[in-house]
């Protein structure tokens, strides 16, 4: 197993991925958010919609359990398949 962070899914906002990443840690998944460079309209607090979406990334190993939590809890996100997970940190 490698290092590397894989993006699980692109949400609209900061909330949606941070209520994602609460649900994945609730089931001792490691995750984390990439803002894409973006502060949203209103600064680095807004939790609205951006142009760019905000990534939910986990580690390498636990990319199929985190889809499985996200199709369990019937979460309706587009979960990035195998071949489109994009690695971003090793």
């Amino acid at each position: 197993m490698t290092n590397a962070w894989h993006v699980l899914t692109t949400v609209p906002s900061g909330l949606e991925a941070d209520m994602i990443i609460a649900r994945l840690e609730a089931a001792e998944i490691p995750a984390m958010r990439d803002n894409n460079d973006t502060v949203g309209i209103f600064g680095p607090g807004f939790q609205g919609a951006t142009a760019r979406g905000v990534s939910v990334l986990v580690p390498e190993g636990y990319a199929a359990d985190a889809r499985d939590v996200l199709e369990d809890v019937g979460e309706n996100v587009v979960v990035h398949d195998d071949e489109e997970e994009e690695e971003i940190v090793e």
